[in-house]
């Protein structure tokens, strides 16, 4: 079951839609980067899978959500130009009616991510379709692409549970595969994923934080010295290694210049670690994994009706209590939101002050992001044109509506298929 004190922490990268949002350091340093104030917020690096595991292909993305035309075209000419040039016939051809609408916005901008990783100095990717489950750390300043998988969080002690053998299983039986590689889905493979019961201040959990660190810092020092040693081919001698498997020539070289005999003894003192953390070291290593499996569904099934009976262990309560609306309507007991379990919760009644659907298209956005603003509740479709009166089908635009004001930056979506303003 999915658990609740996951939620709202994992989401894949962006994806810009259109090949001119994507450029290199000469095109970012052409278009101001580095002299233009503020630039730097809206030009970054645009990290893929391959990034992450090999060397960085130096891309960058033009990233301008949040921002209407006009401030585009005012504060950054020289990108506002190139986007014209370059996004905007694309865009123009493509079916999604958002797409066209907002050509100077990336298409998939993940609202979901940009908020819970909103003041983090980092945090933790991995390779949506990979051979191996790696987890690594990647600074706040990077932009994660569709490829990449993302867990909001920066304590390296979730890094290291999520690098454990414990959660290597886990992912392994609850994913997909594509062709013949394993491929890691944010809701049945982290959202249910039940993490250990650790005091985060105590010398357990500061053990499984330092060799996290370690590994990390390891990793990316190897690779930056040698980048034959990527980490698929570093984790391919890491598995001759466990197995007893004679290396190859090649593979030798590997294993020098990844010192992936370290990386070994590291990853067992983590798996070590992990498990005693769950109070499960008498499976030992490697442990069974049928055992650890049947382990961690139960601990799941327990956490679930913890759950249900109000006791949540948030893995980040300062961002996904403070300040999120329609997560602490849920733990208040506020009656505009449905709980987790299947109980039927009737939303209190309150008198509206409808007003007229308007005519212009830029007028009903405006009214649609007014109404989300002044509700201070997440909304669904008919809760939402409850606000409205008028004729036709106007009621058919708001999911169209929506997705615009969700593209800019003014609403994101919430459990169940409703809407909240972006800034509640």
């Amino acid at each position: 079951l999915p658990l609740r004190a996951n939620l709202r922490l994992c989401s894949v990268g962006m994806k810009t839609i259109g090949s001119a949002f994507q450029i290199d350091h000469d095109q970012a340093a052409a278009l101001g980067l580095g002299v233009v104030p503020e630039l730097d917020r809206h030009i970054r690096p645009y990290i893929n899978g391959r990034d992450l595991l090999a060397q960085r292909r130096g891309k960058w993305v033009v990233d301008f959500f949040g921002l209407d035309e006009d401030e585009v075209r005012q504060r950054f000419p020289a990108a506002y130009q190139h986007l014209l040039d370059g996004a905007k016939p694309e865009r123009d051809l493509n079916r999604n009616l958002v797409f066209r609408r907002l050509w100077w916005v990336i298409g998939h901008p993940r609202p979901q991510f940009r908020a819970a990783t909103a003041g983090l100095r980092r945090y933790i990717a991995t390779v949506e379709t990979a051979k191996h489950r790696i987890f690594a750390f990647l600074p706040a300043v990077d932009v994660p692409d569709s490829t990449i998988v993302t867990v909001a969080i920066e304590d390296a002690l979730a890094l290291g549970v999520l690098s454990s053998s414990v959660h290597a299983a886990w992912g392994l039986a609850t994913g997909g595969t594509l062709e013949d590689r394993p491929r890691y889905n944010k809701s049945r493979c982290f959202e249910t994923f039940p993490f250990p019961d650790l005091d985060p201040a105590g010398a357990l959990a500061e053990r499984i934080r330092t060799l996290a660190e370690h590994i990390d810092a390891h990793r990316k020092t190897q690779l930056e010295a040698h980048p034959d040693a990527t980490l698929t081919a570093t984790y391919n001698v890491l598995e001759k290694l466990r197995s007893g498997e004679a290396l190859t020539a090649k593979e030798k070289v590997v294993h020098e210049h990844g010192l992936v005999g370290v990386l070994k003894s590291l990853h067992d003192e983590l798996d070590a670690a992990v498990l005693q953390a769950y109070g499960w070291a008498d499976l030992g290593l490697p442990a069974d994994t049928a055992t650890l499996l049947l382990r961690l569904v139960e601990l799941n099934a327990r956490r679930a009706a913890e759950e249900a009976a109000g006791t949540v262990r948030w893995l980040r309560p300062e961002f996904q209590l403070a300040g999120q609306g329609e997560q602490v309507a849920l733990d208040t007991g506020a009656q505009d939101e449905a709980p987790d379990d299947d109980a039927e919760v009737k939303p209190t009644q309150t008198a509206l002050v409808q007003r007229p659907w308007p005519t212009g298209l830029t007028e009903q956005i405006k009214a649609v992001a007014e109404v989300l603003a002044s509700g201070g509740r997440s909304l669904d479709l008919e809760g939402l044109a409850a606000h409205f009166n008028g004729r036709g089908r106007w009621r058919d635009r708001l999911p169209t509506l929506l997705d615009t004001l969700v593209a800019l930056g003014r609403a994101r979506t919430v459990q169940g298929g409703r809407w909240v303003n972006a800034g509640f």
